[in-house]
């Protein structure tokens, strides 16, 4: 309960502090931090060679020297007016967790996270893009897979990713609470700091086994994720008649919540690993001509 409270008054100073700033911060830069842990070395050097000239991105508010800068600059730029606009739809895909999994039309247009995920790797992948474009594929890419393996980014009720389900976390339940900024903030904070480490060097097999699938298998994993979250917060099956006005995670729930929130937080670190060795390795074998 002591950890509940004092995570609910980090989040109201933040709150009150940096009103315009996300509350996932803490979760991109791990992500970021597990990729880089664990990217071959002459990755992490063609990483640093494109963050070597981020000042190509004329951003001088919100830098990305380094891959936790980046790891938040898609989120720091939102402010900056109709410069980047055009990214805000990619940030998120809202599948309903009370219908079939699918991305067809919920990423119109190819504006949604899962589909950025790809054109970033292949932009990246492409000899003949400018420098500035790459490395803004880069900060993109780390940014987004960030997004991807935040559930509430990958799932909703058709409530805005959970921004309109108003939610009690232990005893701190302010009126404008709701599940999105749980998931994306104080759960986020007590899974990253519950032990042990998470910024680790993974064993081939473990990078292997964690970072396999397709980015649209991570989508429907985060689906998946986002319905446990509800389920968890308004005691039950969130699509049910009789679903409370507002939900509670209480202590119990939290619990529950915390290895899953760990173990999304890891995948994504290495799934995004996988890709940044994918997009600065040498090109996949062609095919054989028949």
């Amino acid at each position: 309960m002591i950890r509940f409270i004092a995570a609910a008054l980090a989040l109201a100073v933040s709150m009150i502090a940096t009103p315009a700033s996300a509350y996932w911060e803490y979760g991109h830069e791990t992500i970021a931090s597990i990729a880089y842990r664990n990217v071959k070395p002459q990755t992490r050097a063609a990483i640093d060679r494109l963050l070597a000239r981020q000042a190509l991105l004329e951003t001088p508010t919100c830098p990305a020297k380094t891959i936790e800068q980046a790891s938040v600059w898609a989120d720091c730029v939102k402010p900056l007016g109709q410069r980047f606009s055009y990214a805000y739809n990619w940030h998120y895909q809202n599948v309903n967790i009370c219908k079939p999994f699918t991305l067809k039309g919920n990423c119109p247009d190819g504006n949604c996270v899962s589909a950025q995920v790809e054109r970033d790797v292949k932009l990246l992948q492409d000899k003949d893009v400018p420098v500035r474009e790459k490395v803004m594929a880069l900060v993109f890419l780390v940014h987004f897979m960030g997004d991807l393996h935040q559930p509430l980014h990958a799932g909703d009720k058709a409530d805005l990713g959970g921004n309109r389900a108003r939610s009690d976390y232990g005893i701190y339940g302010p009126e404008r609470l709701n599940l999105h900024s749980i998931m994306d903030g104080l759960l986020a904070e007590r899974a990253i700091s519950t032990p042990a480490p998470l910024i680790v060097a993974h064993s081939p097999a473990e990078r292997v086994a964690m970072g396999a699938g397709t980015v649209e298998d991570w989508s429907r994993e985060n689906w998946e994720a986002a319905r446990t979250a509800y389920t968890e917060a308004f005691g039950g099956d969130p699509c049910r008649a009789d679903v409370p006005a507002r939900g509670k995670l209480d202590d119990a729930a939290v619990e529950r919540l915390v290895p899953l929130m760990r173990t999304q937080i890891t995948r994504g670190g290495l799934r995004l690993a996988r890709l940044l060795d994918e997009a600065f390795g040498p090109p996949p074998p062609e095919a054989p001509k028949r």
